[in-house]
């Protein structure tokens, strides 16, 4: 048991148990998942520190309860940090993850009834963006754009259904789409319509604040992000807005949609806003795209068809149909060699959510591992060799001992042991 475990396994084993089988996995595995990555050290100790123990309904200054400097104090850090990490006016970190942070922008902007234009999930937008499914499309009337054969976003066709539906909010954003947006465009637009701009960087977000994608912060009234993705934070999210909607935002958080804050995991943000601030973390960034492009190239000689055309950012949307597999089945696959990925619906897909054509997959943990270019394209050449062979044990055995030798030669935590 790691000496950080020795505690928890006294008190409760199955559960430090689980924590160490977790470990393991972690550091056994290569991390495909375009969502997930490693946090430092210093993130994971803010986030199990004293400050759960701490209520502090409010804001900085401004408290519901007494006792608050301390967690005042890290908040506030928090949200000078991430405020001059991306340029913003104003900076709420209360969020819990990227969802409620959306939901939080519609209460406090919209209208129930009201209309909301943003990207289709299956053309890479995100369930919160307006699938029928969630609760919030049963509030708010939401109309969806695609993507264009060529895998790109029509501003054209984006115009004509603003000036068509008139939406009080466009949204821009997403989680399975690989290009850069041009944000200006959909600022032009929402002014034509009278509609606020919104922007979901959940997924670009550590990308955008290395100044390796296009920042939408000092042009829309709202963007919205996780912080535990290419930001390389705990899991969380965070709103940044103009300083007139400051007090709309901050309302439609607490008390509007939250109660107390979870202060633990503003310290860890705190952290790792720190940490994004410094001049290694351009170089992390501008590696993720790096690797993406070469693994997105390795995969494409393999036979895999790309979406949207290639990638300019962190991830990749596959269809692995013309080998002969569905998404679902690559994943399993894939899987059984400690490759992890997701299955993942590629634009109009025939098939259902559960069992798609494609696979998503990216670079940002990997690279948090130190892994590069060459590493990308063993890892491309492994992925298609199983993927084209999915029934022979010599190659699940190769690929097994690839997995084996890079996860070796870039260790995972070993500050842990």
């Amino acid at each position: 048991m790691t000496n950080y475990l020795e505690k928890l396994n006294t008190q409760d084993p199955k559960v430090a148990s689980a924590i160490q089988a977790e470990l393991k996995r972690q550091r056994v595995g290569i991390e495909l998942i375009p969502s997930e990555n490693f946090v430092s050290l210093a993130v994971l100790e803010a986030l199990g520190s004293v400050l759960t123990n701490k209520y502090s309904e409010g804001y900085p200054g401004n408290r519901y309860y007494g006792g608050t400097q301390n967690v005042d104090a890290v908040e506030q850090l928090a949200i000078d940090r991430v405020k001059k990490l991306f340029g913003a006016e104003h900076a709420n970190v209360q969020p819990l993850s990227g969802a409620p942070a959306n939901i939080a922008v519609y209460s406090a902007l919209l209208e129930p009834g009201d209309t909301v234009l943003g990207m289709d999930l299956s053309h890479g937008g995100h369930l919160t963006h307006g699938h029928p499914i969630t609760w919030m499309a049963k509030i708010f009337k939401f109309i969806r754009y695609k993507t264009t054969p060529d895998g790109l976003i029509d501003y054209d066709q984006v115009r004509e259904l603003a000036q068509e539906n008139k939406p009080r909010l466009i949204l821009a954003g997403y989680s399975a789409y690989s290009r850069d947006l041009d944000y200006q465009r959909f600022k032009e637009i929402a002014d034509e319509v009278g509609a606020y701009t919104m922007a979901d960087i959940a997924h670009i977000a550590g990308l955008i604040a290395a100044g390796e994608m296009n920042n939408p912060v000092p042009i829309f009234d709202v963007v919205t992000s996780t912080t535990h993705k290419t930001l390389r934070g705990p899991r969380g999210g965070l709103i940044l807005c103009k300083k007139e909607l400051a007090k709309k935002i901050n309302k439609a958080v607490f008390p509007g949609f939250q109660g107390g804050p979870h202060e633990h995991n503003i310290a860890a943000k705190a952290v790792a806003f720190g940490e994004a601030l410094q001049p290694e973390f351009k170089e992390y960034a501008k590696q993720i795209k790096k690797n993406a492009k070469v693994l997105c190239e390795t995969l494409a000689k393999g036979g895999l068809k790309i979406m949207f055309g290639g990638t300019e950012n962190h991830l990749i949307l596959a269809d692995v149909t013309p080998l002969g597999l569905t998404g679902r089945q690559a994943q399993e696959l894939l899987d059984s060699v400690n490759i992890t990925l997701n299955k993942n619906m590629i634009p109009d897909d025939p098939r259902k959510p559960m069992d798609p054509s494609g696979i998503r997959l990216g670079t940002p943990a990997l690279t948090t591992r130190g892994m590069k270019e060459n590493e990308m394209k063993q890892i491309g050449q492994t992925m298609i060799e199983l993927l084209k062979q999915p029934t022979s044990e010599p190659v699940k055995n190769s690929a097994r001992a690839t997995v084996k030798k890079l996860t070796k030669q870039f260790p995972l935590y070993p500050e842990l042991d």
